[in-house]
């Protein structure tokens, strides 16, 4: 389960004090000094959400943002919640463009933070479910044979099996037992069932 703050900041006092801010509130919550030493131990399976300081010494955390989106390969990253001085309102709203969550001024309200945290894991958790779901999708889909992935896309146009047979070619009977097959290896009910797994 990803649902571990990580508090990335240069200022030891503030990573103490938001750790034990969310541990408060029964959130698990890990500090790092600075960008590059997270961006060292990254990915971390356990992240659900990322605090990130903008101006720290080495990499900014909007530094640290572009890097960890500039990876190979990389899944969903956590959201990002940007603590910001005032005069650093400007480049966390240019990070918000870039794909950040939100942004929070310094000083900011204790439960403020906390709940700004809890929506982002909340969005967070909900996108992760929706990739996992398409993957499964892309799997079964994989797994059907050409011919079965062709009767497939011709249901899904709306034809009939008489008119599916008539072209491709093949019995009609041939139809039926492909479109059974197809409608197994997918999950789905019905041709409904099938339209809305695959839009």
């Amino acid at each position: 389960m990803s649902d571990t703050v990580h508090i990335v900041d240069d200022e030891e006092g503030l990573r103490d004090s938001l750790s034990f801010l969310f541990a408060s509130r029964g959130i698990a919550a890990q500090g790092w000094p600075s960008g590059e030493a997270a961006l060292a131990a990254w990915p971390l399976p356990d992240c659900g959400c990322l605090i990130l300081d903008v101006r720290m010494e080495g990499i900014s955390g909007p530094q640290l943002l572009d890097a960890l989106q500039a990876l190979p390969g990389q899944p969903l990253i956590p959201p990002v919640i940007f603590l910001t001085g005032h005069a650093d309102v400007p480049l966390a709203v240019e990070a918000l463009k870039s794909g950040a969550f939100d942004f929070v001024e310094k000083p900011f309200n204790d439960n403020h933070i906390v709940d700004i945290a809890l929506s982002a894991m909340a969005a967070h958790a909900g996108r992760l479910a929706e990739a996992q779901a398409r993957e499964a999708v892309e799997a079964r889909r994989a797994s059907l044979s050409a011919r079965e992935a062709e009767v497939m896309e011709l249901m899904l146009e709306g034809l009939m099996n008489k008119q599916i047979a008539d072209s491709l070619g093949i019995a009609m009977r041939t139809v039926e037992v492909h479109r059974s097959r197809v409608l197994a290896k997918m999950g789905a009910r019905n041709i409904a069932d099938l339209a809305r797994m695959i839009s």
